[in-house]
């Protein structure tokens, strides 16, 4: 046995490969088997269709694997990575092919088996936690391992000469053909039984046009012909970048707000009649709230229609005749044209919007201001912490109902004495000695629920509206961190970032980041725990079970905690095994999250009560919590008596 390769690395990495190979496998389809009933839509059951497409994905997966042994040097293991950097071969089309061969593998045997919880559910978590991992982990490695990528495995190359071949075509692989593959299968998924019709009462009767047909189908054309004709590889990069981004902010909302649109009936009388027909598909009402048309046409004519006053002219009215052609041809309504053109103009100005979001967050992180009364110390900050406060007991409180005040101000209480002991024991010290801390504050809070069991409230219930209020209570007490300067990201060359020069900031005075451009991980967190927040309360919307509501939680909470953990840069935070402490608390918050899905029988929401206690309630607790987080005593010695 080689030095190298003494016996101990053997059996690490052995048991490593077993985990992935057998353990996750089987994991994923007993999962997929004990969430059956949890998942009402129909499966997508062929079993030909269904080999078929798991032997793609372990062909991409087997080829990723291949590549990374012969021209890495090492095995396909994140954990004992290979000591080369492979971009060429499967990785020059397919950006990690093994992690988009598993997802397509897991695809192709629900399909096969005619798994609805194995095709619907188990398969977009996988997605969701394979994509956590690359963006929380192998990235950050990489980076640390091989510096700054010259060149992105997405992306086209950025210069003014002609893409390769080979760019456009992963376009077409790694933009065009998954907007093609979700699109259709948020189709097939269903309409939502809570569906609303985004037509005006006086647009219903407008009579269909069949003559628009043509340049409404021309979309399909022109967009998928856009890699092919493109001049320069920014161009290419421009429509990559904005359709990715399109589908980041479409897709969600097609899952989240409960619209449709049934196509407008007609009388075929023309040529165009069965181009239009066959258009309408039964899932062509689904996902039409933004019009994707809409969309994919502006995004089309704005890197078309660089060069030529003539280019510019031609493609722009293309792109408005195919907006007004989705009303006339009875497929869109105006709502959804409109909300189409709104988001292409969200999409072309998200780097600038970004940009001042980054620029905003900046000066809040700045923005620290304390006033002195006597011995008292009161620091604007305390004030998000009070809003998180009111927002998350005001939820909380609204969804047990009239009988659940005590228990809201119980788990008011004891959440945020969880908050504090968390902190004490994970990242207390002399220069932290009153930090908070948001798993203490999880697990004060479900403590604080266990009345629940003498008070005839379902403690699944419970549960469930703590986690329901979990995502608006850290979104808005990140606020705080930002002021604060904890939760604060590591330093970023290759990102933009924001600067810390307040004095007090936890960033000049512990990390010594002074100045240096910094991870805004506090704003990723807001972003994520607002979409995690909106698939909850959808969740709630369509009467879905406490416990599911409760593993959903874990699950998408633990997957966004996962990447913003790998670009925070607090020094105090333990690092084991290669991830950091709450990386690890992440991975078991997914797990954990898996299980609770599988319990069966816990009870759904009942419609939410408005009232006026849940004001006052809520108000009183934010009163509280600001106390708590933005008001000490500088002078005592106490344990507890200071923040800073």
């Amino acid at each position: 046995m080689s030095q190298e390769n003494p016996p101990h690395q053997l059996v690490n990495r052995l048991l490593y490969g077993a985990l992935f190979v057998v353990v996750l496998p089987v994991a994923l389809a007993l999962w997929a088997h004990a969430t059956h009933n949890a998942v009402t839509a129909q499966p997508l059951y062929s079993p030909a269709r269904g080999a078929a497409v798991t032997a793609l994905g372990v062909f991409i997966m087997l080829s990723g694997m291949l590549a990374l042994w012969r021209r890495g040097g090492g095995l396909p293991m994140n954990a004992f990575p290979p000591p080369r950097f492979v971009s060429t071969g499967i990785y020059s089309i397919v950006p990690h092919p093994i992690y988009v061969g598993f997802v397509i593998a897991c695809a192709g045997v629900a399909v096969s088996t005619g798994s609805a919880s194995g095709f619907w559910f188990v398969t977009p978590i996988v997605a969701l936690a394979c994509a956590a991992l690359v963006l929380g982990y192998e990235l950050p490695d990489l980076h640390n391992r091989f510096g700054p990528p010259t060149h992105s495995l997405w992306l086209p190359h950025a210069g003014s000469d002609a893409p390769t071949l080979i760019e456009r075509v992963r376009v077409c692989l790694v933009v065009l053909l998954p907007w093609f593959a979700i699109f259709e299968l948020i189709g097939y998924f269903g309409k939502a039984p809570d569906a609303v019709q985004t037509y005006f009462g006086f647009e219903r009767n407008w009579p269909v046009v069949e003559q628009w047909e043509p340049i409404y189908a021309s979309t399909y054309a022109v967009v998928v012909l856009t890699p092919v004709f493109v001049r320069s590889a920014q161009q290419l990069r421009t429509f990559a970048q904005r359709g990715l981004t399109a589908m980041a902010l479409i897709f969600p909302l097609y899952l989240l707000l409960p619209f449709f649109v049934p196509p407008r009936p007609f009388h075929a009388s023309t040529a165009f009649a069965p181009l239009l027909l066959w258009e309408r598909t039964p899932i062509s009402a689904i996902g039409a709230f933004p019009s994707f048309h809409v969309v994919w046409a502006f995004i089309a004519a704005s890197v078309l229609s660089e060069g030529s006053r003539l280019k510019k002219a031609t493609w722009w009215t293309w792109a408005f005749l195919v907006a007004i052609s989705c009303v006339l041809t009875g497929m869109h309504s105006v709502v959804d044209v409109c909300a189409g053109f709104a988001a292409f103009l969200l999409v072309v100005n998200m780097p600038r919007l970004w940009n001042r979001l980054l620029s905003l967050a900046e000066q809040l992180a700045n923005s620290w201001i304390e006033w002195r009364i006597g011995p008292v110390r009161i620091i604007n900050h305390g004030a998000y912490a009070g809003a998180a406060a009111v927002a998350g007991i005001f939820i909380i409180d609204t969804l047990l109902g009239p009988s659940g005040a005590f228990l809201s101000l119980s788990i008011c209480v004891c959440a945020m004495l969880g908050a504090a002991l968390w902190a004490q024991w994970v990242e207390g010290s002399p220069a932290l000695l009153r930090p908070l801390g948001f798993y203490g504050g999880m697990l004060g809070s479900m403590v604080g629920a266990a009345p629940a069991l003498f008070l005839h409230i379902n403690l699944w219930a419970a549960f469930a509206a703590i986690c329901v209020a979990a995502p608006w209570i850290q979104g808005l007490g990140r606020l705080r961190c930002l002021v604060q300067g904890c939760c604060h990201g590591c330093p970023t060359q290759t990102e933009a970032g924001i600067r810390y020069i307040h004095p007090r900031s936890r960033v000049c005075r512990l990390a010594h980041l002074a100045g240096v451009p910094v991870h805004a991980t506090p704003v990723y967190s807001i972003l994520c725990n607002i979409f995690i927040g909106a698939a909850l309360i959808r969740l709630v919307q369509i009467h879905t079970s406490a416990a599911f509501i409760c593993g959903m939680y874990l699950i998408l909470s633990g997957c966004g905690r996962f990447v913003e953990e790998a670009y925070r840069g607090e020094p105090q935070t333990h690092v084991f095994a290669g991830m950091r402490l709450y990386q690890w608390i992440a991975v078991l918050c997914v797990v954990t999250g898996a299980a609770l899905t599988c319990i069966p029988g816990s009870p759904a929401f009942p419609a939410p009560l408005i009232r006026l206690s849940s004001f006052v309630l809520a108000f009183a607790c934010g009163l509280l919590a600001w106390f708590i987080s933005g008001v000490d005593f500088p002078e005592s010695s106490r344990r507890f008596a200071r923040l800073t």
